[in-house]
């Protein structure tokens, strides 16, 4: 079925409780192994219903699901209803304490029992007039945990050591997309401004890397500091066919590397740990996994060919070297000569240079390798919806919906299409909001059955589209001025006002001028609200006054 024009369709992910997760995981894992065979018998049949505590029929409803399904986690979740048998036996809110005082009480180093954790348990639901779960359902949402977890917050890291890879060898990779890595840095050059060739700073790179073919398949260039945006970008880069992005940066080079990874292999920096980034990787069916401490050679591949990258940026004007020895008197920003956007060209030309190259470790290119790691196995899995695939690594928000629709650091949002739950915002949960920091002149509300993604723009039109960033310098100077309290009124006359300043400047320093490039490459810069069919900010990698900024629902083009 077409999705509606401000409407993304949702499989409901993030309203599932733990327990509904991590069941659907399971049936994903255990049933998608026997899509795969052509028949399934009754003896293959039987140990799945076993593995999964389920009968053998429902394993060939399930396996059914999955053949006709997208490949996703929550094809296989139970079945919601409204109510009665079927529907959900436990409340969130019973849920919620359960999951908490597991937490707090039974996954300590004190090592209390089920029956003690229980028993606590049954007192807080009784004393906030709650149904008390049975004891049971208690062991059985702890049994679902990861034992590794489970063992490590009680006995220690010793007691798990059997429970995990030995040695301290790298494991190797065996397919295209078996593992990617991803990792940032920011890149040893001066870039300028598209507007009056001044410096503007240094910009950030974030790579994806397949490590079977040692092959770039995604790459994100911004002004902005690494995030968990900058991540997903990166990976939605990885996941989409990329000739429309080429063909917009004009660029006649082949980059066929693309596809989801099956695992994701990241450093322990809080970005790659946020909400949307995991539960993301979980619904799409990417293993998010994580280098171990103290074991930096675990990412070694994605950081070495960051820093061949710099090796090669060196020789490109307006370079910083790698440090102050390295650069001597030579110097930087007046040498500097390129815009991010064709920084952003160079990069991928580079890109396509290294897979024609032949790798040192593999003995052949990189391109080669892609090939023959394809000829052995199924196709990628590109994404057939980039701007789903997007929404679902932007950062979460919750918020419960006022008369007015709902407000979101000083800025209220509305649409028709929020009226009917207004009627009964009462009964209503907290909503699940999706914000693109880039861009925050609308936001994605997931509809309370978790169905679809509702588009809603600002409550006043007339409203400039503003930055996460640039909206926060804004709050920042309010209060330096002693506001004790902020009006959105108020928060949009300081963002036009520093505007003008950066605008209209006969000296501009090259902090405003960063402020301003950073507006052009989020598309916000002399830019009203849009209504619901509006265009919004693509990944800062283009000028948007010399090119227009692409709609978000075109997002396949960045």
């Amino acid at each position: 079925m077409d999705e509606e024009p401000g409407r993304i369709l949702s499989t409901g992910h993030l309203t599932m409780s733990d327990a509904e997760w991590k069941q659907a995981r399971l049936r994903a894992d255990v049933i998608s192994k026997l899509a795969e065979r052509g028949s399934v018998g009754l003896a293959a049949a039987d140990e799945a219903a076993l593995a999964l505590s389920i009968s053998r029929r429902q394993v060939y409803v399930l396996l059914e699901r999955c053949r006709q399904g997208a490949g996703l986690v929550t094809d296989l979740a139970s079945r919601r209803s409204e109510g009665g048998k079927g529907g959900s036996r436990l409340s969130e809110p019973v849920e919620q304490i359960i999951r908490e005082l597991v937490r707090k009480r039974y996954l300590t180093k004190q090592k209390r029992s089920v029956a003690s954790v229980h028993r606590e348990i049954v007192r807080i639901c009784t004393v906030r007039g709650l149904p008390a779960p049975a004891r049971n359902t208690v062991e059985t949402r702890i049994t679902r945990m990861n034992p590794v977890e489970v063992g490590r917050r009680r006995e220690g890291p010793d007691s798990v050591r059997t429970l995990q890879s030995a040695g301290d060898d790298v494991p190797v990779i065996e397919c295209v997309l078996g593992q990617v890595q991803i990792d940032h840095t920011v890149i040893d050059l001066i870039v300028v401004d598209e507007r009056e060739r001044q410096p503007i700073g240094r910009p950030y790179l974030t790579v994806a890397i397949d490590v079977f073919s040692r092959c770039l398949v995604g790459l994100v260039v911004t002004l902005e500091p690494p995030s968990a945006v900058s991540v997903g970008l990166c990976l939605a880069h990885a996941a989409v066919d990329k000739r429309p992005w080429l063909e917009r940066l004009g660029v006649d080079v082949d980059w066929p590397m693309s596809g989801k990874p099956e695992v994701l292999y990241v450093d322990n920096a809080a970005e790659f740990k946020s909400e949307a980034l995991t539960r993301g990787c979980e619904q799409h069916g990417i293993n998010l996994d994580y280098r171990p401490l103290g074991r930096p050679h675990y990412g070694g591949i994605v950081e070495r060919v960051i820093g061949t990258a710099m090796r090669e940026i060196h020789e490109l004007p307006g370079t910083t070297f790698s440090n102050p020895g390295e650069r001597g008197r030579y110097d930087s920003e007046k040498m500097a000569t390129l815009t991010l956007y064709e920084l952003e060209k160079w990069l991928t030309l580079a890109a396509a240079t290294y897979h024609g190259t032949v790798h040192s470790k593999l003995g052949q290119t990189p391109a080669s390798r892609w090939t023959e790691g394809l000829e052995a196995a199924e196709p990628p899995v590109v994404t057939a919806n980039p701007t789903a695939f997007l929404v679902d690594f932007l950062p979460v928000i919750r918020r419960k919906l006022t008369r007015t629709g709902f407000v979101i650091d000083h800025v209220h949002y509305f649409a028709n299409v929020l009226k009917p739950w207004i009627a009964r915002r009462e009964s209503l949960e907290r909503f699940i909001i999706r914000r693109d920091p880039r861009d925050i002149s609308r936001i994605w509300v997931l509809d309370p059955k978790g169905a679809e993604y509702v588009e809603v723009p600002y409550r006043t039109l007339s409203n400039p589209a503003v930055s996460v960033w640039e909206h926060r310098q804004a709050l920042a100077r309010l209060r330096e001025r002693g506001a004790a309290q902020v009006d959105e009124a108020a928060l949009f006359r300081m963002v036009e006002q520093m505007r003008h300043i950066s605008e209209n400047a006969e000296k501009t320093t090259k902090r405003t001028r960063r402020e301003a490039e950073r507006r052009n490459n989020s598309g916000t810069t002399n830019k009203s609200s849009p209504a619901p069919k509006s265009e919004v900010p693509l990944p800062a990698t283009e000028s948007s006054s010399a090119r227009p900024a692409p709609r978000f629902e075109e997002i396949e083009q960045w």
